[in-house]
């Protein structure tokens, strides 16, 4: 394909260089980026514990049509992201969870495809998230080709045969078959279906091209066929313990204690900034859910990540004395043995009463959102409700068990 007609973009799920509550210090995802590589995590890394190998995994991948149509569709993924997390942090045996991104339009559009790869920081996936607009298309079938053959190639699918791996195609639109140079799905899907890589098909509306295709897609794909309306449908009902969740949450994040080279340090710090100025920018209810994937077993870990001083010494993955203190944060350095492990402690101390406090406030909060969505009505049309039934299902292969009758909000 020329490079002027494919402008595929591979954004690094770290890169963000911001400061904090400042977004306009957070990069734009336009065609200028190029991919770099998170603190402890490149993309596609295979160095991982023993313990790591044991655990289930869950890799999703979400290809969104991002053209003008799609607004509400897009929003309600900012919104929700959290809670589709959660929903899938909500397995036995508890999995690790890494998620991905192709926004997609059409050639002659601002981009045709935009990757952020797979990744356990899901953070930085809300920050990619936040940045997108629907623009664009307008003219029919869009690049859906193009952007099922990144989900496939250019993310960097784990090794682990039991993992549950999983595309969602999400769109409004259908296909271009009339490019001469693409390649088209059945091809792309053939292939996913040898590396163990299940494709849903979501539709947004009611077109009926798009609903064959769609449906010829979801069947090549060993993926389910799903229908919701144009924006979604998701369920958007804030509750009165949001804004303390939203608190308790904050204070979690100021527990968190990362060492390593000064390098690592300094990546790390502009990584958690540009995190931070997203959620300076969306409304509690959406703390909230952050706040409740965080009270999972899977979303403690994903919201630690990887050489974070404290869950590393009270879990004895690492020893105090064996960590140079060079590496150590600048206001630890200076402190002897003692005073550091006292630090730690209590930090140690008020994150655990501060998860608790999370978990008991997450399980009011679940409460009162099932009351009002079962007085409410519509659930079953929802966008949650479908993922649920539908990962429910499909994880079961990969030794995943959803024992919950619903999503999580």
């Amino acid at each position: 394909m020329n490079p002027h007609q494919r402008k595929t973009v591979l954004i690094g799920v770290a890169l963000f260089a911001a400061t904090a509550g400042a977004l306009a210090y957070l990069p734009t995802l336009n065609d200028s980026q190029t991919a770099t590589t998170a603190p402890g995590n490149p993309p596609g890394s295979t160095a991982i514990t023993a313990s790591q190998q044991q655990q289930p995994v869950v890799e999703a991948v979400f290809v969104l049509d991002t053209t003008g149509s799609m607004g509400g569709l897009i929003q309600a993924a900012k919104d929700k992201i959290w809670s589709i997390a959660a929903t899938m942090a909500a397995a036995e045996p508890a999995p690790r969870i890494r998620m991905g991104l192709v926004a997609y339009r059409d050639r002659g559009d601002d981009y045709v495809t935009q990757v952020v790869d797979l990744t356990p920081d899901l953070d930085a996936l809300h920050a990619a998230l936040f940045q997108l607009q629907a623009n664009g298309g307008g003219d029919g079938p869009e690049s859906v080709n193009q952007a099922l053959h990144d989900a496939i190639h250019a993310i960097s699918w784990g090794q682990d045969a039991n993992a549950y791996r999983v595309v969602f195609l999400v769109g409004d639109a259908p296909p271009h078959m009339d490019y001469q140079d693409d390649i088209d799905y059945p091809q792309t899907l053939a292939l996913a279906r040898q590396r163990g890589i299940r494709v849903n098909a979501i539709q947004c509306g009611n077109q009926p091209e798009t609903l064959r295709l769609w449906q010829q897609i979801a069947q090549l794909g060993n993926g389910a066929y799903l229908q919701v309306a144009q924006d979604g449908a998701a369920v958007a009902i804030a509750t009165p313990l949001d804004d303390k969740l939203a608190r308790l949450s904050s204070q979690l994040d100021d527990t968190r204690i990362y060492y390593g080279s000064e390098a690592e340090r300094s990546e790390r710090a502009r990584h958690l900034a540009a995190s931070e100025a997203v959620r300076d920018a969306v409304p509690a209810p959406v703390l909230a859910r952050r706040a409740a994937f965080a009270a999972s077993t899977s979303g403690k870990a994903a919201l630690l990540g990887d050489k974070e001083l404290v869950d590393e010494i009270d879990s004895g993955k690492v020893s105090l004395d064996d960590i140079d203190p060079e590496e150590l944060p600048e206001p630890l350095q200076n402190l002897s043995r003692q005073e550091q492990r006292q630090i730690i402690g209590e930090t140690a101390k008020r994150r655990a009463e501060l998860q608790r406090q999370i978990e008991e406030v997450a399980a009011e909060r679940s409460a009162y959102l099932r009351k009002r969505v079962a007085s409410e009505g519509g659930e079953q049309d929802s966008l949650e409700r479908k993922l649920f039934d539908t990962v429910r299902e499909q994880a079961q292969t990969s030794g995943l068990r959803y024992n919950a009758d619903a999503p999580v909000y």
